[in-house]
């Protein structure tokens, strides 16, 4: 079966390839998650009180996204409105629990125009659950139209933005949440952004209405789409937190290394999905710093080793060993990513003792012109057989003094 072209801005948006997730709101000042009101049987006046201990550094988004540019992020997908209801934005008298109201700030805004002067893409993350709005157990069909009427303010007051990313539908998994009308609204003043709605954990990966360009695989690791016979080609996107949760726990210390979270990127590149991962701010707006000083080294593998990272595509004919696999950049460039390599050095002095070895790739049957390193150009010898579509070649450790724990090599074909 044939598999659709996808439409530019899909195509767009799988060239972003890496993001960062914002989970930032009242229950910050917490410091117990996003989900603190429900899972902690918060009274709803009790928690609402935390509008009036509110506070906002000066330069809050400045900051966060200058954090996003140097880890080589390319997009951002803030919580405008997460599911306790208050809104980061104006909402043009829907509503007064929101930011105009209790600082008299709108922090949308503020985004917005940070991502634009660093040239980062802004996403809306917003609810579609809502524990502050009573007509949401009310009135359903009155909560939609409210609902309508704060995406449109958002899809009509803040320029060009790269999309919508919805999450709360499973919530009610019996109820009509009216999504056309709701895309209708984004199409109408947002024609090129992606529409995303978060099916959930139990759910993983899974297509909904016709809209939507992107599925949503959280936590774990993504699968490889199926497109063979689809009506619309669909993107896919990783999401994942730094540690166990999405709005800051000031004491959630388990972190993942810093080599999972590499590891991870790359992996959701080979699959073909976006790697949209997670930072929950301060209470303030503030970036943690472990998490600001985690992202920088990212930006650094990416600065050396990253350059197919972005536009790289899966070559689903390739295969290698283990956990090595190939992004075609274009018809005479392939990537190979290594895994498992070790530093060379005396046994005595390098941990795990010198690493280097063939790395075989079947499914080839170009000629190979050169191989080499993409972080010291250093180059590498190989042994293909086109034939029979082997190709080998030997991989270096890393030097004394460098473990990028995935390293790539560029190969140009004849």
């Amino acid at each position: 079966m044939a598999v659709p072209m996808p439409i530019k801005r899909i195509a767009d948006f799988e060239n972003l390839g890496f993001g960062m997730f914002v989970h930032w709101g009242l229950y910050s000042q917490v410091g117990k998650g996003e989900w603190y009101q429900a899972l902690h049987s918060v009274p709803k006046a009790q928690y609402e009180e935390l509008v009036k201990t509110f506070q906002v550094a000066p330069h809050y988004a400045e900051n966060m996204v200058k954090v996003a540019k140097e880890a080589g992020m390319k997009y951002i997908v803030l919580t405008t409105r997460h599911h306790d209801g208050f809104s980061l934005f104006d909402t043009k008298g829907l509503s007064t629990y929101d930011a105009p109201h209790a600082i008299g700030r709108d922090l949308i805004r503020e985004y917005v125009e940070a991502c634009n002067k660093y040239e980062i893409i802004p996403f809306f993350y917003h609810t579609t659950l809502d524990w502050h709005e009573a007509s949401f157990n009310e009135d359903f069909k009155t909560y939609l139209k409210y609902l309508r009427d704060s995406v449109e303010i958002l899809c009509s007051e803040y320029g060009k933005i790269g999309g919508l990313w919805f999450d709360g539908n499973w919530s009610k998994p019996h109820e009509d949440w009216e999504e056309d009308a709701l895309y209708a609204v984004i199409r109408k003043h947002q024609p090129d952004a992606i529409i995303v709605n978060n099916t959930g954990l139990s759910h993983r990966g899974e297509k909904g209405n016709i809209e939507i360009d992107s599925v949503t695989f959280e936590q774990g690791r993504p699968s490889r789409m199926n497109q063979d016979g689809a009506t619309k080609y669909v993107a896919s996107e990783m999401c994942q937190t730094l540690n166990d949760h999405w709005g800051i726990g000031n004491n959630d210390f388990n972190y993942k290394s810093l080599p999972e979270i590499i590891e991870t990127l790359c992996y959701s590149r080979r699959m073909g999905a976006n790697y949209l991962l997670n930072v929950g701010l301060e209470a303030d707006g503030t970036v943690p710093g472990i998490q600001a000083a985690m992202l920088k080294e990212v930006g650094k593998w990416i600065k050396l080793e990253g350059e197919a990272i972005y536009t790289g595509r899966p070559c689903d004919d390739l295969s290698g060993e283990g956990s090595d696999f190939m992004l075609r950049m274009d018809d005479h460039t392939l990537y190979a990513f290594i895994h498992h390599l070790k530093v060379t050095g005396d046994s005595n002095v390098v941990v795990g003792g010198s690493g280097s070895g063939m790395k075989n790739f079947i499914g080839l049957d170009r000629a190979i012109e050169s191989i080499e390193w993409v972080d010291n150009k250093e180059p590498l010898r190989v042994i293909q057989d086109t034939d029979t579509k082997l190709m080998s070649f030997y991989a270096t450790g890393f030097p004394y003094g460098t473990n990028t724990v995935v390293r790539v090599a560029k190969i140009k074909l004849k």
